[in-house]
Parts: C-alpha cells; sequence; structure tokens
C-alpha cells in the first residue's frame, strides 16, 4: 500500500497549527491542512507491513489498539496516495459514519499501533481522514440517502451524541422511522458541549445532522426521557408503547465528584457542565459575544488530567483567567515507552496538548502537578471560593483487596488561590433515572448490563450502546457501539439483517 518506498523518503508531517499567541484569542478551530501534493506524501509513507495493526480495532492489557471502527486503513491511505479521493471517501465510507468528527477529535488510536511508529513517525492516517472527508463535502460527495421503502418499524433514539448518531443513521437507511429524544437545547450530545468549539466547530455537527433530517431522522430536543414531571418529562411508558425498539444511548453523565471540607463553595463546578455553559453561551451569542466572565481574571484550579481537564484548561486561558493550575492524581508518565508497554498497546507516554501548549505559552510554566488532589476548599465569609489546600499522594497497596491506591502524604499540604474549581475527574457510569425508568440491569459500574458484545439490556426490546454500555470512552469507540446496535436492532425487528 501506498509507495513502497515512501516511508524510507519522507519524514512524517503534519498540517501547520496556529501559533498560541493567535488561537487564544478566539474560539475557532486551529489545527490547519496540508497542501493536497503535501498530504498525498503523506499517504505515501502507509507501508506493505503484511499485518496492519492499525485496523484491528481489539483490546490490549485493557486498551484498545488500533481502529474500533476497522478502517480499512492501508486501503484508503492507498488511494490517498494516488489522489483518488472520491474513491477513498467511498472506501472510508464503508465502515465509518462520521470521519468529520474522529479526523478532529480521535486520539489516532490506528497511529499509536501503526508499524511505521515503531522506528520513526507513524503514517499520518488521522489527517488523511481529515483531507478525504473535507474534500468530500466540498465536492458534493457526501450524500445520506433516503429509503425508497419504509419497513413500518419505529425505533426511538435516547441521546444525540456519536453513539446515539450512528445508530439513527443506520436504522434510518435501514427503512426504518428512527427518532432521536435529546435532553439539550441542540442536537449533538457530548459532541455538542463536552468538546469546546476550537476542537471541533460545532458547524461541523450541524451540516452532517442537516443530511440525516433530510434523509428522514426526526429530532426532538429538549426532551428529558425518563424524568417524570418538568419541563420536557418524557414518559417512559409512552415510548415503549409507540416504538417497537428503544436505544440508550444517553452517555456515562454521571460525574465524579471531589468530597472535601468546603466542597459547597460558590465556584466549583463539574467540567462537563463548565465547558457547555462555555459553548451553549458562544452558540447563542453566535460566537460574537464571549462569556468572560465566567473565568477572567480568577485563579483556576482544574482537578482531572485526561481529555476533558486539558479542554478545560483551554477554555479559561480563552476567557482570560488570572492563572491555571492542573492536578493529577497519578504519577508523571514516562515520555518514552517502557518495557512493560510494548507496541502495539496504546502508549502510557506523557502527552502535552493543546491547553498545556497554551498554558506554558502564557505562564511559563507547564500547568500539570502530578500525584496530587485537593484535601480541602476555603471560602470567604459570603461563601465564595478564595483557596483550596493541596496535598501530595503516594502509591499504596491495600492490604485487603491487593490494589494500588493513591494516598495523601501528611505534612505535604499547600494553599493556593483559587476563584474557579473545575472537577474533571471522570464520569461513574448511567444515571440512575434512566436505567430506573426503562427498568434495565446495570453492571457494578453502573453501566447497562447485556451479553457480552451484544447490545440487548435485560428488558426486551430495550438495547444499549455507547458510553451508557461501555462506560467513558472515545468518540470513535461510541460510533462503532452505535453501528454494531443498529445491526442488532435490526435484527431483532426483521428477523435477519443486511446491517
Amino acid at each position: 500500500m501506498g509507495k513502497a518506498t515512501g516511508f524510507m523518503e519522507y519524514e512524517r508531517k503534519d498540517g501547520p497549527v496556529v501559533p498560541e499567541k493567535d488561537r487564544v484569542q478566539n474560539f475557532k478551530e486551529f489545527h490547519q491542512s496540508l497542501p493536497k501534493e503535501e498530504q498525498q506524501k503523506q499517504a505515501s509513507r502507509c507501508m506493505e507491513c503484511g499485518v496492519p495493526f492499525c485496523q484491528a480495532g481489539c483490546m490490549i492489557s485493557g486498551m484498545m489498539s488500533g481502529c474500533p471502527l476497522h478502517n480499512l486503513v492501508p486501503e484508503v491511505n492507498d488511494l490517498v496516495y494516488n489522489g483518488l479521493y472520491e474513491q477513498a471517501y467511498e472506501r472510508l465510507s464503508i465502515t465509518h459514519s462520521f470521519p468529520e468528527f474522529t479526523s478532529r477529535v480521535c486520539p489516532a488510536l490506528c497511529e499509536a499501533a501503526c508499524t511505521c511508529g515503531l522506528h520513526a513517525g507513524p503514517v499520518s492516517t488521522k489527517e488523511n481522514e481529515k483531507a478525504v472527508i473535507e474534500y468530500a463535502f466540498e465536492n458534493g460527495l457526501v450524500k445520506e440517502p433516503a429509503p425508497t421503502v419504509r419497513t413500518g418499524k419505529k425505533v426511538a433514539v435516547i441521546g444525540s451524541g456519536p453513539s446515539g448518531l450512528a445508530t439513527a443513521q443506520l436504522l434510518n437507511r435501514r427503512g426504518h422511522e428512527v427518532t432521536v429524544y435529546e435532553r439539550s437545547d441542540r442536537v449533538g450530545g457530548l459532541l455538542r458541549y463536552g468538546i469546546p468549539n476550537m476542537k471541533l466547530d460545532k458547524s461541523v455537527i450541524d451540516r452532517r445532522v442537516k443530511l440525516m433530517e433530510e434523509a428522514g431522522v426526526k429530532f426532538i430536543c429538549n426532551a428529558n426521557v425518563g424524568m417524570k414531571e418538568g419541563e420536557g418529562a418524557v414518559d417512559v411508558k409512552d415510548l415503549k408503547k409507540e416504538y417497537d425498539a428503544v436505544v440508550l444511548c444517553c452517555g456515562a453523565s454521571n460525574p465524579r465528584n471531589i468530597e472535601a471540607p468546603g466542597r459547597d463553595a460558590n465556584g466549583i463546578y463539574f467540567a462537563v457542565d463548565f465547558l457547555k455553559e462555555v459553548t451553549k453561551r458562544l452558540l447563542d451569542g453566535d460566537f460574537v459575544k464571549v462569556p468572560y466572565e465566567l473565568a477572567k481574571d480568577k485563579n483556576v484550579v482544574v482537578i482531572g488530567g485526561g481529555d476533558t481537564g486539558n479542554d478545560c484548561v483551554g477554555s479559561c486561558i480563552r476567557l482570560g483567567a488570572k492563572s491555571v493550575t492542573q492536578l493529577e492524581m497519578m504519577p508523571k508518565p514516562s515520555e518514552t515507552r517502557l518495557p512493560s508497554n510494548p507496541w502495539p498497546e496504546w502508549p502510557r507516554i506523557l502527552k502535552t496538548d493543546y491547553g498545556q501548549e497554551e498554558a506554558i505559552w502564557k505562564f511559563g510554566e507547564d500547568p500539570r502537578i502530578y500525584q496530587t488532589t485537593v484535601k480541602e476548599f476555603k471560602k470567604d465569609k459570603n461563601g465564595n471560593l478564595k483557596e483550596v489546600v493541596i496535598v501530595s499522594l503516594e502509591s499504596k497497596k491495600d492490604e485487603k483487596t491487593g490494589r494500588i491506591m493513591m494516598v495523601p502524604v501528611d505534612g505535604t499540604e499547600k494553599t493556593i488561590k483559587a476563584e474557579l474549581v473545575l472537577i474533571a475527574a471522570g464520569f461513574l457510569g448511567s444515571e440512575k433515572y434512566v436505567t430506573d425508568a426503562f427498568g434495565v440491569e446495570t453492571d457494578g459500574r453502573t453501566n447497562v448490563k447485556t451479553t457480552a458484545g451484544k447490545h440487548q439490556s435485560s428488558v426486551k426490546g430495550i438495547f444499549a450502546a455507547g458510553d451508557v454500555h461501555i462506560g467513558q470512552s472515545l468518540v470513535v469507540r461510541a460510533i462503532a457501539e452505535g453501528r454494531n446496535a443498529a445491526a442488532e436492532v435490526d435484527e431483532y425487528l426483521m428477523g435477519y439483517t443486511n446491517l
């Protein structure tokens, strides 16, 4: 695949990135593309490696290795190298519902498992994918086929995130009548409100949703399924009567809290609520009015070191924060692979993402403090947050369970100023009111329980896909979940499936 000697002739080259001093002035996407000819050179680096681990999409040591969608990576790269972008789009569309999302926000599991990456930079599969899908949109190639024959079956999809959209897309193509219920005011789930605009411009979501609507998918926003009363409440009993199948794609949206004295202080928010507020205000103001008042001139502490924590750092810098500190419970990762983390496992190495890069540019140092958490939140006489007491952590083995735990180290407490704290400590699983309303069984992590590898819940006709099924994960895994669930629902409704 590609040029036989391409990986030896060309070094990896990524698309240009807008400099920090310019990009923090707005919430626009800042990753730019290479010229078409240069992108073809990058695609030529794809090796004829025999076993394409990039498209394996399997779990190794508890981590996903390669693309969960099983995209035909070498074939797509070869077509890009030869300048056959239309054919590349057709090939990519066989396995992928929304390349425009993953080519912006995916951590590129395919590249982490790339054979070329063993000794040099991996093939830039993610940017190749973006070049293909954007070419397809620019040239009118992206269509959403409306079925010529309807089956007479009706399906409700609860949640319009990546898994819900993928489920709805395929079931509608099959001819079922699909209605998507979304509790927020706009379609997209965490694509809309959990990922900042500078990573995923919301117009990218809108253009895809428009195509799906034109093909017959119905979207109902401000619809809180499972809530018994209040504005937007939707009774589950009515859904079960109206629809032949229901697919729960409502995410793992129960945030993990930080229980510490002073937690009731004003100025402490869950990260996902903060990010949603920022994006909603930007959208409501057509990106002309920026909600600087949310963070301007404030000392910000972000608790959590993952993608969401990084997004909070980048957002607060754009909102004029006075300082940003990011606390990570775990030790600082190695800068290179350790022997205990061999290829093609996902590399557990130090990553400095865009938010941290911007903090280093603005404040002169990495915002991250490792092996640290908050011991106490301090508030002023009016109940407003003014400081946090942080404490160092060390790893110790729990004698009862054998698990390694991160425990506070006495005498390491420090007090730092903070008027805004954002808790980005992950999610605990599904929201109880939803699973209770549908009467489905959940597992020990409160995910909807199903047979391994399947999507049918304990209640006939009720299926689950995405984070509500597998726990907090990646957009690409959610899309794969949605596609697989659609096939299972189709078989349930029709006795067979051609999805």
